[in-house]
């Protein structure tokens, strides 16, 4: 049983390396395969713990960027995350009983990433197998049923990878069922290659991104004065538009700042509102504004807010998905008797209603706000309410150099697929980059750095299935691995 517990182990740290910033893509099915050895053969009650270790092995490290909020959260956020995968591994057990178990095992593996994103306090569906793949063999997938689709080929690739071995290893020579094995393992992510990609369509548009940098560090990366960073991303508008001047950046079309690239509300503060206005007035050009905002007496607003040069500040977005803990105090009363940290939070954040396509110039931007672009729902009813190309507008300030942003860049990298849109994510601190339809990085920054640029990116219209088909996939995966766990379950009764 220790063998199983090391292999678990292994499969977890192993699956950590397919992850940003390493990136080693190719990890994922090992590791899927390694997990799925640890458990074939294993009662339901010693897989719920040999799957709780090999999650936490790979949790662990690739969710380390929670440390700067403090290491208890750290070590909670893995703890409950950790549950979903025992859940996995005790059903994985019973279907592991059945004839094409690595099917399966697979489906059960997109059941776990779909629960993770619904609970608790409204889910958390970082790390999902899928956003590892941010430019892989599997990344094409995505256009044809979304992360989940991806999540899938990944799992399939490790769980026939397992089959094979386990075949091998009993001492059964070669003959078809190695075979077909072998070459499933081997087309899967082969398929990936002959997914149809919609072509270009010759309009462009010119984007200006500005990152401004901050002047403090983790939790309080504003310091001591949050005015700071506004100027600081006023001051890059400022050098764009000379850039522009002195020819040696094409003018952009828009202009795109990061969420919370202001602090200060500028319905309410003359001072900030005069700030943007002559940044705005300077490039010329309609921007999109990070803008924290008050609501009422005691709420606020995580704001994407056009300020035309102009008419100034018109039309918004405000996010929908907001960041509990972050945010927004889940069980208010009893979290702030506990906690000091959590009244770092201050006000109350209100989500917003509706999907944020804004008209810019000559295009509808989709916006979507840092946290919300791990979300399929979110970034989905952005594309179908008009938006391309996407922007993510996102403050990492909290968690420069650890490997949140570059997972979060292979997320944009995967709705870029996913949708067929050119992505623009624009941070305070980094990564702010240009994601291609493909999926491609064209240009990025480096972090804790001041930056600007203009990049010339396609307004693509198209459609792929996984736009047009939403969660099915997901659903049909879903049902399929429900289906067999209860069949195994049912099964095992009867024999017992």
């Amino acid at each position: 049983m220790l063998l199983k517990a090391a292999a678990s182990l292994a499969g977890g740290l192993v699956l950590y390396l397919a992850f940003p910033p390493i990136g080693w893509w190719f990890c994922g099915p090992i590791g899927v395969a390694l997990l799925a050895l640890a458990l074939y053969g294993t009662r339901p009650r010693r897989a719920a713990w040999i799957g709780y270790v090999g999650a936490a092995a790979f949790l662990f490290p690739t969710l380390s960027w929670v440390r700067p909020i403090g290491d208890d959260v750290w070590l909670a956020l893995v703890g409950i995350e950790s549950l979903f995968w025992a859940a996995l591994a005790v059903a994985a057990t019973f279907v592991m009983r059945l004839r094409a178990w690595p099917l399966w095992v697979a489906c059960l593996w997109v059941a776990q990433e779909w629960a993770r994103g619904l609970v608790p306090i409204g889910g958390f569906p970082w790390a999902r197998l899928a956003f590892s793949q941010g430019e892989s063999p599997y990344t094409p997938f995505a256009a044809l049923g979304g992360a989940p689709l991806v999540s899938f080929t990944v799992a399939l690739s490790g769980t026939l990878l397992s089959a094979l071995v386990i075949r091998l290893g009993g001492g059964v020579r070669w003959d078809r069922v190695v075979a077909g094995t072998l070459l499933g393992a081997i087309a899967v992510p082969l398929l990936g290659f002959a997914v149809p990609r919609p072509g270009d369509e010759g309009e462009t548009v010119r984007i200006g991104v500005i990152q401004g940098n901050v002047p403090g560090r983790g939790m309080y990366f504003l310091g001591d004065e949050p005015a700071v960073v506004l100027r600081n991303h006023a001051n890059e508008t400022h050098r764009l538009a000379q850039a522009v001047r002195d020819g040696k950046l094409p003018k952009p079309d828009i202009v795109v700042w990061p969420e919370n690239s202001t602090d200060i509300d500028p319905y309410d503060s003359q001072f900030a509102h005069d700030l943007i206005d002559a940044a705005v007035k300077d490039v010329g050009v309609p921007v999109l504004v990070g803008a924290v905002v008050k609501i009422g007496t005691d709420r606020r607003a995580t704001r994407g807010l056009v300020w035309d040069p102009v008419t100034g500040p018109g039309a918004y977005y405000d996010k929908r998905k907001l960041v509990p803990f972050g945010e927004y105090t889940p069980m208010k009363d009893l979290v702030l008797a506990l906690s000091k940290r959590a009244h770092l939070v201050g006000r109350q954040s209100i989500a917003g209603k509706t999907p944020g396509a804004l008209s810019m110039g000559p295009v509808t931007v989709g916006a979507v706000q840092c946290y919300e672009v791990a979300f399929d729902g979110m970034v989905r009813d952005t594309v179908e309410a008009g938006g391309t190309p996407l922007v993510v507008q996102t403050n990492n300030a909290s968690y420069a150099l650890t490997n949140l942003p570059p997972q979060q860049l292979a997320m944009s990298q995967l709705r870029a697929v996913e949708f067929n849109r050119a992505v623009i994510t624009a941070a305070t601190t980094g990564i702010s980059a240009y994601v291609t339809p493909d999926g491609r990085v064209a240009w990025r920054t480096g972090e804790l750095v001041a930056d600007m640029n203009v990049v010339e990116v396609p307004v693509r219209t198209q459609s792929t299935l996984a736009a047009r088909i939403g969660a099915l996939p997901e659903w049909i995966l879903i049902l399929i691995g429900a289906t067999a766990t209860v069949a195994a379950i049912a099964k095992a009764r009867r024999n017992s």
